[in-house]
């Protein structure tokens, strides 16, 4: 038995499925605990999510000098369309009082200021984020609403402002974790019972993920603890989608090829140390593929899609270590029952030889080059929607699937007071230049208003009021020019930053990413193509099909956010986050089908083999490409847009490759192009196939025969 045979028939040995259970329940035990410490871990303060360089992420650390504490002020609005009375000023004073004991609330609160129209007042209310980040938010802002809320009814109350969008942010997110696995593991359980139609095989899977998932976030938080690593909600969510999406189409794969083998192996382990010889590369080039597509994100200047690389590519890691060592030990240890109520009896013929895709297979083989040239064009008809993407960020509004009450009363803010009120541009210099600067910051047009420079030790820190929506296009313009300006200020040193500032940086740092992230991840994919098929055509090829797949979903997307689900644009991480999924994880299917392929064409020839590689492969692949769909489908319920934009273009696009260019696309090019796809392998060079082994010539598929016919 060759070194790999043996390493693949570890787990599944007599004596080794029970060393492999005893391992992971010893590693349940000690990890289990520290995994649901993670959520705690979590760092959302808003260093972990911006571009590390960035002039506003300098200002933003440089503000520590101006306070002991980093906070988000919250813009408490008191509106009465007939006009402010004095008996409403009086609740406003009072409030303001009582402000200083709500929870969080530390340093000095402002107000109430009239507006000038007589119709509303305003009070600033700084909310400390130094200790618990953002989570502070939420128990701060419910006990302003409850103090400014009682009282009058006649006056509307809204909560708004940095700290008001923040803590409607946090309650969006909030449960995060729960709810994404609740929701991912009872579409996962609904979709194996309906491909496996066995009430008891769908266990194994889910158990093997659960348990992939826990030692994954166990993992991640001492790492966290120990090794600085950055988690914050938005890595934390995903990862949970993609332990238990990614380990389920691992099984799916692997329980497939186990199914088919015991057909031809009457002892379960041989069955199964055969299943992993043969599987086992193609499962291993995958998690490969999606776990060093996810490390390049490290690449990228955005802090939150740079810590959200390792935390993947670790998740990933660990659900390949469950699916090659626990699921093949659970698997022979309950044997050939938990198929119930089809067992795959040793003997019997494979049902996939003449199944759904054998005969999709037969009919691309009568015109294989007219099926690939016109489904290319249907893809990239579908492509030309990516025309109208219009990922340039999300303003306040556009960042929630509905209207919560901070969105609200930004809307109301701007109808009573400058609409930058609350969220202003910060200007921090050196101490001697503070009265020059808030000179110059005052001649900046969409300027409203200035403050006199607060200095302390060597620098001075000043504000400044905008006219514009802090969220809007004219305020980042307004940024740009009061950044021209202060830079030229001689010997000041001047940084300028606040909330829009941070929007601005985001969209630039997300756009830089693009450009560098992407390449280097078609790369690494490109180069772990070459290793694993041993040819250079087919992985540019395959690489190629997938591109077309994501510009296709990119398309579609963006044509239904604006006119089916009336998004006022998308994220600016919306683009390499759909690209660096659909690609790690789109190619998984190509991976699965053409190792499988390039196994049978070694003795059927590459026509025959694509044949019995679709026949083979096409209903697992199916499957998994359902779970996986779903599984980020489920992002969607979430009310926060970028979520919901990642979820449906990552499902939409892994259907697409699953049932379109894999089955169809890449199918009807392999046999268009034949032997040449493996140029410039010694495959390539072999004309005629070899003769089929007596095993299995006596149980040619109807695709063979349909490929004779062709040939």
């Amino acid at each position: 038995m060759s070194p790999a045979r043996r390493l693949a028939a570890l787990p599944c040995g007599r004596r080794g499925k029970w060393v492999v259970l005893a391992v992971w329940i010893v590693l349940l035990l000690a990890l289990g605990p520290l995994a649901g410490k993670l959520t705690n871990a979590e760092d959302n303060q808003s260093s972990s999510w911006l571009p590390g360089s960035a002039e506003s992420t300098q200002v933003l650390n440089l503000q520590g000098q101006f306070s002991s504490t980093q906070s988000a002020p919250a813009v408490v609005l008191y509106v009465r369309d007939s006009g402010i009375t004095a008996a409403d000023r009086a609740k406003a004073a009072a409030d303001t009082a009582a402000f200083a004991g709500a929870p969080h609330v530390s340093g000095h609160i402002i107000g109430p200021v009239p507006a000038q129209d007589g119709k509303a007042l305003q009070t600033i209310v700084p909310v400390d984020l130094s200790t618990g980040g953002w989570n502070n938010l939420g128990p701060a802002v419910d006990s302003l609403r409850a103090t400014a809320t009682s009282g009058d009814q006649g006056l509307t109350v809204h909560i708004t402002g940095p700290g008001g969008v923040g803590a409607d942010q946090s309650k969006a997110f909030s449960g995060i974790d729960g709810t994404l696995l609740y929701a991912t593991l009872g579409v996962v359980i609904l979709l194996l019972l309906l491909t496996y139609r066995s009430p008891t095989l769908w266990l194994l899977p889910l158990l093997s993920s659960g348990l992939a998932l826990t030692a994954a976030e166990a993992v991640i938080y001492l790492l966290v603890k120990h090794a600085g690593l950055t988690v914050n909600a938005q890595s934390a969510g995903i990862l949970v989608v993609l332990v238990i999406g990614a380990g389920t189409d691992y099984a799916l794969l692997l329980v497939a090829r186990y199914r088919e083998e015991l057909r031809r192996h009457e002892d379960r382990h041989e069955a199964m140390a055969e299943a992993m010889h043969r599987a086992g590369p193609a499962i291993l080039a995958s998690a490969a593929t999606v776990a060093l597509s996810m490390l390049c994100l490290l690449f990228a200047q955005m802090n939150s899609t740079s810590g959200l690389g390792p935390v993947c590519a670790i998740g990933v890691v660990v659900a390949l270590a469950a699916m090659l060592t626990l699921l093949p030990a659970l698997l022979v240890i309950t044997g050939r029952w938990i198929f119930w109520p089809v067992k795959p009896a040793y003997g019997t013929a494979e049902p996939t030889e003449r199944g759904v895709w054998a005969r999709v297979g037969g009919g691309i083989s009568r015109r294989p080059r007219l099926v690939w040239i016109g489904t290319t064009l249907a893809l990239g008809a579908l492509a030309l929607g990516m025309f109208s993407l219009k990922a340039d960020g999300l303003s306040t509004a556009g960042t929630f699937t509905n209207t919560p009450d901070s969105v609200v009363g930004q809307t109301v803010l701007a109808q009573h007071f400058a609409a930058g009120t609350g969220a202003p541009v910060i200007v921090i210099s050196t101490a001697g230049a503070g009265d020059q600067v808030q000179q110059v910051l005052g001649t900046v047009p969409g300027i409203a208003a200035t403050t006199a420079p607060k200095v302390i030790g060597d620098h001075a820190y000043v504000t400044g009021t905008l006219s514009a929506a802090p969220d809007s296009q004219a305020a980042k313009d307004t940024v740009d020019r009061a950044r021209a300006a202060e830079h030229a200020v001689p010997g000041a040193d001047a940084k300028v930053g606040g909330n829009t500032a941070v929007l601005l940086d985001t969209q630039r740092a997300s756009k830089h990413d693009d450009y560098v992230i992407i390449p280097i991840v078609l790369v690494v994919v490109l180069l772990i193509l070459a290793l694993l098929l041993r040819a250079v055509l087919a992985p540019v090829l395959l690489i190629a099909t997938v591109v077309l797949s994501f510009a296709s979903a990119l398309g579609v997307s963006s044509l239904a956010f604006t006119h089916l689900f009336h998004f006022q644009g998308e994220d600016s991480s919306f683009p390499l986050f759909v690209f660096v999924f659909l690609v790690a994880l789109g190619i998984d299917y190509n991976i699965f089908l053409m190792t499988r392929v390039r196994e049978e064409s070694a003795t059927r020839g590459t026509r025959r083999g694509a044949l019995a590689g679709l026949a083979a492969t096409g209903g697992v692949i199916t499957s998994a490409g359902l779970i996986l769909a779903s599984t980020f489908g489920v992002l969607g319920t979430l009310p926060v847009v970028g979520f919901a934009e990642i979820g449906f273009a990552v499902c939409l696009g892994v259907l697409l490759d699953t049932l379109v260019v894999r089955s169809i696309l890449v199918t009807s090019l392999t046999m268009d192009i034949d032997r040449h796809l493996w140029w410039p392998s010694a495959l390539s060079r072999v004309t005629t196939p070899a003769a089929v082994p007596a095993a299995r010539s006596s149980r040619q598929s109807p695709s063979d025969a349909g490929a004779e016919r062709t040939s």
